[in-house]
């Protein structure tokens, strides 16, 4: 009797406690409309993914908070609880050593591409089509290979796999920004000069500059990988109705090329893009919609 008398009042306390907070018996965001979004600095396809869940999460009462920061500290953001989710990890390579380190403090929302690749690639009119070819050219490239970020993945592949494995160890692999790296890419195709990229594929650059990818006999850069969505621990508890979102999402390479294209080659305006991800949504509405769907 007394075991019953005590889960009878667990009981009732436990309902009251629902009507109180307006809670149901099913799992919903409630009033937490607030989310953070961790956005790689220079990943064109994190940051056009980022914007575009920003416009669809806002058109359904959310208030979403884009914050740009390299690879390091948006783990430890997401891992620590004070970011909600990325867009942007890529598996299984490229972001490995990072989810082995905070993996069990985040929730793998699924992927979303899986036509992805990292690359070294050179302007297209270059007499070299391989990787195994670059250390006895290295007089046509300067002993240079232009990088990213210093703490991205691709940079670690290049500086670990790539480099020793092509016996181009005394190379410089300069980094700096993708920003940065786009602007002297642009600059040598322009001039029809030779040059050496990290870059990677999804890449708008793809279509916007004469360029094309150096075979990897070796697969020093790895396989295809897929993009997944991350998010904080307990982030489907707390927000189910958007993790059931973002677990659903797909985007063909199609959609993406032109969301990125509109975003970063058409656009004038660096950094103000959410004209244009309005202007792509209305002309993409039956897809867009379909993400809440």
């Amino acid at each position: 009797m007394k075991n019953k008398t005590f889960l009878s009042i667990a009981a009732t306390a436990a309902a009251t406690a629902l009507v109180l907070t307006g809670c149901s018996s099913d799992t919903s965001d409630g009033d937490n409309k607030t989310l953070k979004v961790g956005v790689f600095n220079g990943w064109d396809e994190g940051i056009a993914t980022s914007y575009l869940w920003k416009a669809v999460l806002e058109n359904e009462g959310y208030t979403v908070e884009l914050q740009n920061v390299d690879a390091a500290p948006l783990f430890t953001g997401i891992s620590e609880g004070d970011l909600d989710f990325t867009t942007d990890v890529w598996l299984p390579v490229t972001h490995e050593a990072y989810i082995e380190q905070y993996g069990d403090k985040m929730e793998d929302l699924g992927s979303w591409f899986d036509q992805a690749a990292l690359t070294i690639a050179v302007n297209e009119d270059a007499p070299i089509n391989s990787l195994a070819e670059l250390a006895d050219n290295a007089d046509l490239f300067g002993s240079r290979i232009v990088g990213i970020e210093s703490g991205a993945g691709l940079t670690k592949a290049t500086q670990e796999q790539v480099q020793p494995t092509y016996g181009l160890e005394s190379w410089n692999l300069q980094t700096s920004s993708t920003a940065s790296m786009l602007t002297e890419l642009k600059a040598a195709t322009d001039a029809g000069e030779n040059i050496v990229v990290t870059l990677w594929e999804p890449h708008w650059a793809y279509s916007a500059f004469p360029v094309k990818n150096l075979e990897d006999p070796e697969g020093a850069l790895g396989a295809a990988e897929s993009i997944h969505l991350y998010g904080r621990e307990g982030f489907s508890e707390d927000h189910a109705e958007v993790a059931t979102w973002l677990k659903n999402f797909e985007m063909s390479p199609e959609l993406l090329y032109d969301l990125e294209d509109r975003m970063f080659n058409q656009n004038d305006d660096a950094g103000q893009y959410e004209s244009i991800v309005e202007q792509w949504i209305a002309d993409n509405q039956e897809y867009v919609d379909s993400l809440t769907n």
